[in-house]
């Protein structure tokens, strides 16, 4: 096996890529890039019947999409390949054939039929049917049958599947990085099919053949797999060759903390639980995406990081570069991780107050074509860089900003009452004058000469300042009112000013 970081990524194409899926790639991805590694892509359908159209670009793009690019697989250096297991079938089954002549596996024929009747046998008697050391002699197998009966079921192309020969009265003892020591007794253990009767091969010998063939040093994966582990490793040893190391990652809980968080989960609880949009190519049902719902991906990244790993430090924001560096298998917990939807958000915030302003601006652009063609994408920025600090996502810009670029049509009632009183007109027609003769109408002098205005008539500075926010905006909320008065210009401001005072 190879001294240099190899780990994999191996999805299945059944649908979209769910977020648990999203954050073990993200896992395998600093691993690989903190020890100089590489981070590869390899699909995973082995199951033909589940194979959904559209699903593995889509896992691309979702890599894609949180900057976690895969260094090698399908059509990129593709110097293991192929790296779809689809298109390696002949490989397995010569694998399989070795196990078998070596002893470790043997050939079943039992039908679905017969398979079915020892199951309900079983659970009439309040026991478990397992296909294993007690019973395997018992059934229509190469153990059970003569070789000569063997050799003619296989001429004869009677159906079979290749089972693993899981031994009896032996003890494992098993290393996880995450859960530290294991021991299993292979007493409790089935025999796992290998090889299907349909000539493909179970992800289990699919997925030691090929991390084996591809050099992979360690295998990181979600903790539902911590059960095959035994088998594995079992396989490992059947054919002589070094394991690598294994770290089962936590399972991503529901936000009450109780169960797996789903891809059903979104749907339910209002929030997205894949990157990307995702389209049911025969429903055309769509769900929602963190991208197309105004997320980030450094918010989705960030977030997912420390869901289930901490970095031994009271710091929330990571760059990935940082991630890299900080990322530590040791550190990740075993417990389940428990899904907050309002944490991504809080994420979210955060980075968008790190966005380019005229990026922003092409967004909130784009989503308001109808109200903002015409205004110049500058005017846009300077916008965004006064009013994104209370914002989560790039909707909700026109909420906080639409009164840069019309005017208030109707007037808070609370607000109104709370700002208008009987001698706020006389006031407000005053200000106007004193707006009219500002020289240079810069947000700086307009606070300078207003503010010295109100304080030379010893005027109490909410009877002005609130109902001037009122015109100018509609509410009692908004940024600072100077910047606000310097954006929409003197003629506007002194209009919104005379309309309040007319309306109100």
């Amino acid at each position: 096996m190879s001294n240099t970081v190899r780990v994999r990524f191996a999805p299945s194409p059944t649908g979209p890529l769910h977020i648990g899926g999203v954050r073990t790639a993200l896992f395998n991805y600093l691993f690989a890039k903190k020890h100089n590694g590489t981070f590869i892509l390899r699909i995973e359908d082995t199951d033909q019947n589940r194979y959904v159209e559209g699903a593995e670009q889509y896992i691309v793009d979702a890599l894609n999409w949180c900057n976690i690019p895969f260094d090698e697989g399908p059509g990129k250096n593709e110097k293991f390949g192929p790296y779809r297991q689809s298109e390696r079938k002949d490989i397995y089954a010569d694998y399989a054939k070795q196990l078998i002549d070596s002893g470790h596996a043997y050939y079943a024929f039992d039908t679905a039929e017969e398979l079915d009747f020892h199951r309900k046998d079983h659970e009439a008697k309040g026991k478990t049917f397992i296909y294993n050391w007690h019973n395997r002699e018992k059934l229509t197998n190469s153990i059970s049958l003569s070789k000569e009966n063997v050799e003619k079921k296989l001429a004869n192309g009677v159906d079979y599947v290749i089972r693993f020969k899981s031994p009896k009265d032996e003890t494992l003892h098993l290393t996880d990085i995450i859960r530290g020591y294991i021991k299993i007794d292979t007493n409790i253990l089935d025999d796992k099919v290998l090889f299907k009767s349909d000539g493909m091969p179970t992800y289990h010998l699919a997925n030691i053949v090929d991390d084996h063939l591809m050099e992979i040093t360690h295998v990181i994966r979600g903790e539902e797999w911590l059960p095959s582990l035994a088998l594995h490793q079992q396989l490992y040893t059947a054919f002589g060759w070094n394991a690598p190391e294994f770290a089962h990652l936590p399972l991503i809980l529901k936000p009450t903390g109780k169960g797996k968080l789903s891809k059903r989960d979104g749907d339910k609880m209002g929030f997205p639980v894949f990157p990307l949009e995702w389209v049911d190519p025969q429903t055309k049902d769509v769900s929602k995406g963190y991208k197309e719902e105004g997320y980030f991906a450094e918010s989705v990244v960030n977030f997912l990081a420390l869901l289930g790993w901490n970095p031994g430090t009271e710091q929330e924001i990571f760059s990935l570069h940082e991630l890299v560096n900080a990322f530590e298998l040791e550190r990740v917990h075993k417990a389940g991780a428990r899904f907050d939807p309002e944490k991504i958000k809080w994420f979210n915030h955060h980075y968008m107050q790190e966005q380019n302003n005229t990026q922003l601006a092409e967004l909130f652009k784009a989503q308001h074509s109808s109200k903002l063609n015409s205004i110049d994408i500058g005017y846009i920025a300077l916008v965004i860089g006064l009013i994104k600090e209370r914002a989560t996502f790039v909707s909700d810009f026109w909420e906080l900003s639409h009164y840069f670029f019309k005017a208030p049509e109707t007037y808070d009632e609370k607000a109104v009452k709370k700002a208008f009183k009987d001698d706020t007109a006389a006031l407000m027609i005053a200000l106007v004058d004193i707006i009219q003769h500002v020289s240079e109408f810069t947000a700086m002098n307009l606070q300078t000469q207003i503010k010295n205005w109100i304080t030379s008539k010893e005027i109490g500075f909410g009877k002005v300042m609130m109902p001037l926010r009122l015109a100018l905006v509609g509410a009692l909320q908004g940024p600072d009112v100077f910047e606000i008065m310097f954006m929409i210009g003197k003629t506007e401001t002194i209009n919104r000013i005379e309309k309040a005072i007319n309306s109100i």
